[in-house]
């Protein structure tokens, strides 16, 4: 009797090992059935491949521009290789303090105060509790995003009008002197992260939305069981289910924090403000495109990129450390 028992878990377990690999088998199925089977799905997947190889990998060939000295005439391989020279030539160019200050100045602020306004607004939404009102003010902070980066800055333009514009004739109607808002270098900053608010608010909140959605009722019922006020609901409740969204939100703003959009930096630049709107997209744009140095400007957005991989990686792990949130 005590072999037998001694044995029957040995048994058990040489069952359960034979089972295990038997699912294992079955749930590998051979890749030229699986092909032959799932060949509708594999069919959609082509253009999302075609896609990331066309414009995400293969333009990585073209990084190399930034180690030679490239000449279009002798292509990328036979033209010289001059190894780091452009990046030290940027390191120890005038501009480049005056870009990375205003690119990283711009971007901090950026996130500071542009980051929390969805957050925000979704949970002001979340608290209406008439629907035709919640939908209609969804539509009006939606709409923005759809507008172009040139229609919207036109806009901009016309509201900060020195002349005739809606807030400098506010501004003279109460007592004050208008004023140019647009070529003061001080109020760049100010009404990039403005406009930003204005026209990425709403659409950002959706995100944050469907995440409200998905907690569950019964928590908020127990807590107004227990005599818990709104307020305290949303630091208890709320919140803490939103957090895990939030974090990951912000590991992926931090890992793009120096690309500033160089759309809208270059609509709203001029001589007056260059001095506090020049960042590295538009010193990139004009240093590549207009006096088509390939090389130098490969170099510093390569650059640009790095700091974005480094800032990506850096937040992710403090995240992962530190919470149960991360993207890898």
């Amino acid at each position: 009797m005590e072999t037998t028992k001694k044995q029957r878990p040995q048994k058990f377990r040489a069952k359960e090992r034979k089972i295990a690999k038997a699912e294992a088998s079955a749930a590998r199925i051979p890749w030229k059935k699986s092909l032959r089977t799932y060949w509708q799905l594999y069919l959609m997947l082509i253009p999302v491949i075609a896609y990331f190889i066309i414009f995400k990998y293969w333009p990585m060939y073209g990084v190399q521009i930034a180690f030679r000295n490239y000449s279009p005439v002798l292509g990328f391989w036979k033209s010289e290789w001059v190894g780091l020279q452009y990046f030290k030539q940027f390191f120890n160019s005038f501009s480049f303090t005056t870009v990375l200050t205003n690119t990283v100045s711009l971007s901090v602020y950026l996130l500071i105060v542009s980051f929390p306004a969805p957050i925000i607004l979704a949970l002001l939404l979340n608290e209406i509790q008439n629907h035709r009102f919640k939908k209609l003010l969804q539509t009006v902070t939606y709409a923005p995003h759809f507008l172009s980066m040139v229609v919207m800055i036109s806009m901009l333009l016309v509201f900060i009008d020195v002349d005739n514009g809606i807030i400098n004739t506010l501004i003279t109607q109460l007592g004050g002197e208008s004023k140019d808002f647009i070529s003061d270098p001080k109020w760049f900053r100010h009404l990039y992260v403005i406009t930003d608010i204005w026209k990425g608010a709403g659409w950002g909140s959706i995100i944050y939305l469907s995440s409200l959605s998905s907690i569950s009722p019964q928590l908020y019922e127990a807590a107004k069981i227990d005599g818990a006020s709104r307020f305290k609901q949303l630091i208890t409740i709320t919140l803490p289910s939103l957090a895990p969204t939030i974090v990951l939100m912000l590991i992926m703003e931090c890992g793009r924090i120096m690309n500033v959009g160089f759309e809208k930096v270059l609509l709203m630049q001029n001589s007056l403000n260059v001095d506090a709107s020049e960042v590295i997209s538009t010193y990139v744009y004009k240093i590549g495109i207009s006096q088509m140095q390939f090389s130098y400007s490969t170099a510093i957005d390569l650059f640009n990129s790095v700091i974005n991989l480094i800032m990506l990686l850096t937040v992710n792990a403090i995240s992962k450390r530190y919470s149960e949130s991360s993207l890898f």
